[in-house]
């Protein structure tokens, strides 16, 4: 480790670099969540800043502002270096269009490894809620000293009951590292299951949510990345072999809208978890990716008949009723007698609907999409 410090007593780790995907919408939060002011910028924490802000300020300790590269849209890179002020220029990497987290991660990884050829890269979402910094800071401690080891290492959550809004990823045998005590292999990777088989998935003890997180050298993920896509790995390398120079934007105009829309799950994890390659190390920290509705009523209430109330200035009425309100209008709300609502209220949409169907939010998104009702997406 290097000899600085944060006031937390955490030290970077060395060469440890971290990637922050800062893409997506979060359909499943609209109206709140928009094309335009996505769920990474709204406080969703609670806390006065942007679940970005978060990102890097939990972050920060383990690689200091300057092994930090955030990942985003074009269109979004100016309220990210509103967030950011401290980020580098050249560590924001602006995407021209969506290619899914395989382009946005490997490219980043191109550009880190090209920098510093014996960097250790961690890619962490920029939109999810973790309470623990200090537990969280552990886990990835010893994610760092596996990917030494030349693993690829994920971090996946422990979880505190059965959720179908999750995928999950099931534990195979311990793994002896060195500074990775708990680490074990990975079986495989589920995609979200039912109710049902959550619930046997968290009984048995064999399950972890899976929080995205990946963790390994530049040069192992992008070996590993080569022999699954190496067409893509070849284009991802040619554009960050040109990030530092004046080509930079003919060659990446030229070069991403050809790329392989694919997600780093199916690109990377999922066939190096079944060859043997792959390492889980079990978090215990608060965790949440806040993925509808649903979640953030549970983050906010105060207990299971709480009524969440979010938004500055709110003029919130209710009796007897439980779930969650947000309000961004100056109009009263009112609800009585009503559980598990969900009444979100902004300038221009209105949308009401329960807990139990907040997922069920993206589908309409999608629908509204077809239906050409975009001036309010």
């Amino acid at each position: 480790m290097a000899s600085s410090s944060d006031s937390a007593g955490t030290s970077p780790l060395e060469h440890f670099h971290a990637i922050i995907p800062a893409g997506g919408v979060g359909s499943r939060l609209w109206p709140l969540s928009r094309a335009d002011h996505p769920k990474f910028l709204h406080d969703l924490a609670g806390n006065g800043h942007t679940l970005l802000r978060n990102t890097w300020d939990r972050l920060l300790p383990l690689t200091g502002a300057e092994n930090i590269v955030v990942a985003t849209g074009v269109a979004h890179a100016p309220a990210v270096r509103s967030q950011l002020p401290d980020l580098d220029n050249g560590h924001l990497v602006q995407e021209p269009s969506p290619k899914e987290s395989s382009a946005a991660v490997g490219l980043a990884a191109a550009i880190i490894e090209l920098r510093d050829p014996d960097a250790v890269i961690g890619s962490f979402a920029a939109d999810h809620v973790i309470t623990d910094d200090e537990v969280f800071h552990g886990a990835v401690v010893e994610a760092y000293q596996a990917a030494l080891a030349d693993w690829v290492v994920t971090i996946g959550i422990r979880p505190s009951e059965p959720s179908s809004a999750f995928g999950y990823i099931q534990l195979g045998t311990e793994v002896a590292i060195d500074g990775a005590p708990s680490a074990h292999l990975v079986d495989s990777f589920v995609e979200k299951p039912d109710y049902e088989v959550a619930t046997r998935y968290v009984s048995s003890g064999d399950y972890l949510w899976n929080a995205g997180m990946f963790i390994a050298k530049a040069s192992v993920l992008l070996g590993r990345m080569q022999a699954e896509k190496p067409e893509l790995v070849d284009a991802l390398r040619e554009m960050a072999a040109a990030w530092d120079t004046d080509s930079r934007n003919d060659v990446v105009e030229r070069i991403w809208p050809g790329l392989e829309k694919i997600a780093i799950d199916y690109a990377v994890a999922e066939p190096v978890a079944r060859a043997g390659g792959m390492v889980v190390i079990p978090g215990d920290f608060g965790w949440d990716d806040v993925g509808d509705f649903a979640a953030l009523a549970r983050m906010h209430a105060k207990g299971p008949g709480d009524l969440a109330i979010l938004g500055e200035n709110t003029a919130v009425l209710s009796e007897r009723s439980s779930g969650i309100v947000v309000s961004q209008s100056t109009r009263l709300v009112s609800v009585v007698g009503m559980d598990d609502i969900v009444v979100v209220d902004t300038p221009d949409a209105l949308l009401v609907t329960t807990k139990a169907q907040a997922q069920r939010v993206k589908a309409l998104v999608d629908l509204m999409k077809l239906n050409g009702t975009d001036d309010v997406l």
